[in-house]
């Protein structure tokens, strides 16, 4: 996760920035919070991010409002929006439906779906500012290719967590139709990003193919095998220490394919992982065992 620490003290000293020049203090504040770093992503404790953040979120926006096409905030919008989503809102809808809360899990995952679409149109109006006509064609879901032709490398971070909300947002909105129809979009600029960056967040882009690929069927051109290769890349990206690769292939990939054992084994290696041995990913990988936790604990529900 990216880190607030520069953000937070941006919100501090944003009003009297504005005080004396709107937008010039209002620029200056959005630098600092599209500033990068690694104090949330080292954390040990998801509910005090979780608390943390929505002051980030609100602040940024109100930023947004000064400076509507400043890129390094609708970027930052746009990822953070989406960490957020996922990691507290979504997760706990989640935990919800196996636990057989089914309205919880309902409204929880109906108020995910609405989190990934902002973030994902914040990253469309980000795209947008740096190729004029882009969103348009990304929402029609049609002649792809030529659509993103001429994204360069430096596009790689915007179409990743651009994506990756948008692919959110349709699983968690399947009964909206035309929201599942725009699924090509998400999974084409995932493919483009990944061939102008591979290596971008030690292995992000290979990471969603793990859980794209593992939840298709092999006459489909998915399946287990084509996300293991996929998990295989994304761990060489990440020297073996990011653990949501490893979590992601058992719940999609290994369910797919009805291998408990497996699901099992793998799990327990999550689990048993010591976090503190890669402080840089520490939050995504404390939020990892915690989903294993889940999955291993209703395990019965999974497998026939």
């Amino acid at each position: 996760m990216n880190t607030w620490k520069n953000r937070l003290l941006a919100a501090a000293v944003a009003p009297l920035l504005l005080a004396g020049c709107r937008t010039a203090g209002a620029k200056i504040a959005a630098g600092a919070f599209a500033g990068s770093g690694d104090v949330m992503a080292r954390d040990d404790d998801p509910e005090l991010v979780r608390a943390a953040v929505p002051f980030g979120l609100k602040t940024m926006e109100g930023l947004l409002a000064q400076i509507p096409e400043d890129d390094r905030l609708l970027v930052s919008l746009t990822s953070s929006y989406t960490q957020y989503a996922w990691a507290f809102v979504l997760q706990d809808a989640d935990l919800a439906e196996m636990a057989g809360r089914s309205v919880e899990a309902r409204e929880g995952h109906e108020r995910a779906r609405k989190l990934f679409l902002r973030a994902r149109d914040y990253g469309l109006r980000a795209l947008e500012g740096r190729y004029r006509g882009i969103s348009a064609k990304l929402l029609s879901a049609r002649d792809l290719g030529p659509a993103l032709a001429g994204l360069e490398a430096e596009d790689a971070p915007l179409l990743y967590w651009t994506a990756a909300a948008w692919a959110l947002a349709i699983a968690n909105g399947k009964s909206d139709m035309q929201l599942v129809s725009e699924l090509p979009a998400p999974v084409a600029m995932m493919r483009r990003g990944m061939a102008l960056d591979a290596s971008f967040d030690h292995g992000a882009f290979q990471e969603f193919f793990v859980t794209y690929e593992g939840g298709r069927k092999v006459s489909e051109g998915g399946g287990a095998v084509v996300a293991r290769a996929y998990l295989d890349l994304a761990l060489q990206h990440s020297g073996g220490k990011k653990l949501g690769g490893l979590v992601s292939y058992a719940e999609s990939a290994l369910v797919q394919q009805q291998n408990r054992a497996e699901f099992e084994r793998v799990l327990g290696q999550v689990i048993a992982a010591d976090v503190d041995g890669a402080p840089e990913f520490r939050l995504a990988n404390v939020l990892a065992q915690r989903r294993a936790r889940a999955l291993l604990a209703h395990a019965d529900d999974l497998f026939t």
